[in-house]
């Protein structure tokens, strides 16, 4: 793997902080101030060609890193039309829709194409509006991006307080209680919910809550939106969290897999009941880079090599390795750090005792190469996200380094 050379981590770190964050530089370098430079497959690598197991990336990397089949896509598509004029149609969108809409819960055929997943929540919001569905309901724990709309539904007070007033009449409930949400839903109600709580810390609901949150919102004449962004096109080991209880909401929300890992795209996926305000005019919510022409071949490839690379079936297969395995070593070796492993498919979440340990063992991991994320609405909880193309030296990696990194704290107390 050919890596860039020249760059001098001090170098970037002043220019993060004289342009970009401080608290950003600040933070990189209490990490250890590495730098990511080039990537291909399940790893990341650094300024002096260091390779780094990425078992993070936010849920984004399931076909891995510069995959083949999506780069070339997005070659090919920059050298020929890589952004439209969107006067005319145009043929990647088409396609990248058709191939979408193809792998969706049946029904779900109506597809809106934006940039990122709070761009797909924030067009979920408006088309509830549009069906005159006033009122939003969401979990408590659960994260729905950081724009104002998506904010409103992501309930964290570090994150809204700063922000207020945020959309007025949102709910938020428990999770995983259906019957906590039957006392907040009306026929003007539109109910925003992920199949698995990601950010919240991994938070995998009681068989059956799916299912009766469908009824109950068939009943009452509600609108459900699932927010797949991270659940969605395979990573919980089925094409979609919904299928885990086969059920169908009246919209659904696609990010993250959704790029290949290659550029940015996400999309809102609907019914056609549900659609019929966008579909009648076309103009009423719009953006100027949605559906360019270089995010639909990198769409249309991702969903194409998640398809015939059978990695919806290997996020399954995959994850319960890494889930027992990982359990398996936290029992043995720091029992009085790891509270519990859980999770479904390829994102599982190591609960730690408190906030500093859960830091503490990142930075481990990140030491013996291997990169995972912390959640955002649950700081001790660590998620591993690992793409689906992880081989089994990977996995002996991963172990490893997770019985090291557990080795040492547990011995540190």
């Amino acid at each position: 793997m050919t890596v860039q050379t020249g760059w001098s981590e001090p170098a970037v770190a002043d220019l993060y902080r004289r342009h970009l964050s401080r608290g950003r530089a600040s933070l990189a370098e209490l990490t250890g101030g590495d730098l990511e430079l080039s990537s291909h497959g399940a790893y990341v690598y650094g300024a002096d060609g260091r390779r780094f197991l990425d078992c993070g990336g936010y849920g984004v990397f399931l076909v891995g890193h510069t995959h083949p089949a999506v780069v070339e896509a997005v070659v090919t598509q920059v050298r020929t039309h890589p952004m439209s004029t969107r006067l005319l149609l145009e043929p990647t969108a088409a396609l990248a829709a058709a191939a979408l809409a193809g792998v969706t819960p049946a029904g779900l055929d109506r597809v809106h194409f934006v940039n990122s997943g709070a761009e797909a929540v924030e067009a979920a919001v408006k088309l509830a509006r549009a069906l005159g569905k006033r009122r939003l309901v969401s979990a408590r724990g659960g994260f729905h991006g950081k724009t104002m709309g998506a904010l409103s539904l992501t309930a964290k007070e570090v994150y809204q307080e700063p922000f207020r007033p945020l959309l007025p009449d949102v709910a938020h409930v428990p999770y995983g209680d259906v019957s906590a949400l039957a006392d907040t839903v009306d026929a003007d109600t539109c109910v925003v919910l992920e199949p698995v709580q990601g950010e919240g810390g991994v938070v995998v609901p009681p068989a059956g809550y799916l299912t009766g949150v469908r009824r109950l919102c068939t009943e009452r004449g509600a609108l459900l939106v699932l927010d797949e962004i991270q659940t969605g096109l395979g990573r919980l080991g089925t094409w979609w969290g919904a299928d885990r209880e086969q059920v169908a909401p009246d919209v659904l929300l696609v990010g993250k897999g959704l790029s290949g890992g290659v550029v940015p795209v996400a999309a809102m996926v609907a019914t056609d009941a549900a659609y019929e305000p966008f579909n009648r005019d076309p103009f009423l919510h719009t953006s100027t880079f949605a559906a360019s022409p270089i995010a639909m071949a990198a769409a249309r490839a991702a969903v194409g090599t998640i398809r015939t690379e059978g990695m919806v079936e290997r996020a399954g297969t995959l994850g319960r390795t890494l889930l027992d395995g990982l359990a398996r070593i936290a029992a043995e070796r720091c029992p009085g750090l790891v509270t519990e492993v859980r999770g479904a498919g390829l994102l599982i979440g190591a609960e730690f005792r408190d906030e500093h340990t859960a830091g503490s063992f990142v930075l481990e991991l990140q030491d013996r190469g291997v990169l995972v994320n912390h959640s955002l609405n649950a700081h001790r909880v660590i998620r591993f996200t690992p793409p689906a193309v992880l081989t089994q030296s990977d996995v002996d990696w991963l172990f490893t380094a997770f019985d090291d990194a557990a080795t040492t704290l547990e011995g540190s107390l």
